[in-house]
């Protein structure tokens, strides 16, 4: 995984003299994972998907390209076998996800969450994953940690959903977290942007943890 975190950095990062960067590794994550879905992807098609300008989206695929995780032609974009094997191991961490309504738990006009597997002891307060959401124009994210059947938040014993067993029961039936998983919610006054900052806290959780580990 160690390995993946440094790719996913380094895509993510300057090439001297270029001009400040307007993504970072959350859309280059999303941007593997659509053409994962698909195949192929066009840049037309990412742009959507990420929410970036032509510009932006065009420096996104020159350096996926320059670290060997995809390849370009008229047919669009596809994941080389580097790029397969970087987004498998990624998503090894990350591998179910889902859009959620207002509640005590998703805060935001628009709410997506994401499984974290076996990162629960990753999660300190949960501040750091709050802080993540924002930076990446989210309203912010709330963190579950996963165990004994519920949901739970840092050093609390009661389960905040204990009264909304609908929402509880989505979320057991659509992420199927284990003990030791971590659920993170990201809010935004969009869905795209709810979607964006549940998955970059997600994903600086897993790059703290593998700094670290």
């Amino acid at each position: 995984m160690h390995t993946y975190v440094r790719v996913l950095e380094k895509v993510a990062s300057r090439y001297a003299p270029s001009r400040l960067l307007s993504f970072d590794e959350v859309h280059v994550f999303m941007a593997l994972q659509l053409i994962h879905r698909r195949g192929h992807a066009s840049r037309s098609a990412l742009q959507k998907e990420l929410a970036l300008g032509g510009g932006a989206v065009k420096t996104i695929v020159k350096h996926m390209r320059m670290n060997g995780l995809v390849e370009t032609s008229n047919g669009g974009t596809k994941m080389t076998a580097r790029g397969r094997g970087m987004w498998e191991g990624l998503a090894e961490s990350m591998p179910a996800e889902m859009p959620l309504p207002r509640s005590s738990v998703a805060l935001g006009r628009y709410n997506y969450a994401v499984l974290l597997r076996e990162l629960g002891f990753a999660i300190k307060s949960g501040i750091e994953q709050r802080d993540a959401a924002i930076r990446i124009g989210g309203t912010g994210a709330t963190t579950l940690l996963c165990r004994d059947g519920g949901f739970f938040m840092q050093d609390s014993r009661r389960d905040p959903l204990e009264k909304e067993s609908g929402l509880k029961k989505e979320l057991l039936e659509k992420l199927r977290p284990a003990d030791g998983d971590a659920v993170i919610i990201g809010g935004a006054d969009s869905g795209k942007a709810a979607e964006l900052a549940a998955k970059s806290a997600a994903l600086t959780t897993i790059m703290a943890h593998e700094k670290h580990a």
